[in-house]
């Protein structure tokens, strides 16, 4: 129970701290406003906090910025896709620039990802 305290307080910290992309992506999914699916944001899965989910249609959201770039941060990043993966969760990576330079292809992207079958 104590780790799942742990991991509640980390998600209110990075809320708190979101980044700017992060804050612009929630605007347009929160409250269930991209085709009625509810989001949560950092949100503890596992050992992660993840940026965004729905729950319900199984889907991660994260979004990378430049940190995410050099070979240990791709190697954590592939291997947090895949223990998510192994959770049931397909996950959706974007970059700070995806939601700054076109958040309309993101929502599509995430709409798309929704939209098919789950196995």
């Amino acid at each position: 129970m104590a780790e799942m305290d742990r991991f509640r307080k980390r998600a209110r910290a990075l809320r708190a701290r979101q980044s700017s992309a992060e804050a612009r992506l929630w605007q347009a999914l929160r409250n269930r406003r991209l085709s009625g699916w509810k989001f949560r944001r950092q949100h503890p899965i596992d050992v992660f906090v993840v940026d965004f989910v729905s729950l319900e249609g199984k889907l991660v959201i994260e979004v990378d910025g430049a940190t995410h770039s050099g070979a240990d941060e791709i190697t954590r990043d592939s291997e947090r896709t895949r223990v998510l993966e192994s959770l049931g969760f397909h996950v959706l990576r974007v970059t700070n620039t995806d939601v700054y330079d076109n958040l309309p292809g993101v929502l599509d992207a995430v709409a798309h990802e929704l939209d098919l079958p789950k196995l």
